[in-house]
């Protein structure tokens, strides 16, 4: 799943994506910690690492951070590009590639990484919890 964030600095100000896993929404990062083309990584809860990418349409992936190639946690170092309209991540390791809205792998039908839903909140949103 992917959600649209807002392009303007205003629009996100106080804003925070959230990213769920086991079951319950987590406060990530704010939007600005995204830069298009370059990931981020983030530690979950329960000490799983996840990628966080934003594209230059304004969708924002979370994907797991380990290739499962390798087993070293590098997806969010890996280099953002497209295929047949498919925004995919390339491990900085061994280069496969990852389609950031499934998972799969394009190189290894075989292969997937987990996706995890990302949503925007806002600051007021995110306090009332």
């Amino acid at each position: 799943m992917t959600t649209a964030t807002a392009s303007t600095p205003a629009a996100t100000a106080g804003a925070v994506l959230e990213v769920a896993a086991a079951g319950s929404w987590h406060p990530v990062c704010p939007p600005s910690a995204l830069v298009v083309g370059r990931g981020v990584a983030a530690l979950l809860p329960d000490g799983s690492q996840i990628a966080l990418f934003a594209d230059r349409a304004g969708h924002t992936y979370a994907i797991a951070n380990r290739d499962p190639f390798t087993g070293a946690e590098v997806l969010s170092r890996g280099l953002l590009g497209s295929a047949d309209g498919r925004a995919f991540v390339a491990s900085p390791l061994l280069k496969q590639r990852f389609e950031l809205a499934t998972g799969r792998c394009l190189d290894d039908d075989e292969v997937s990484v987990p996706v995890y839903p990302v949503r925007t909140v806002t600051a007021a949103h995110h306090s009332a919890k």
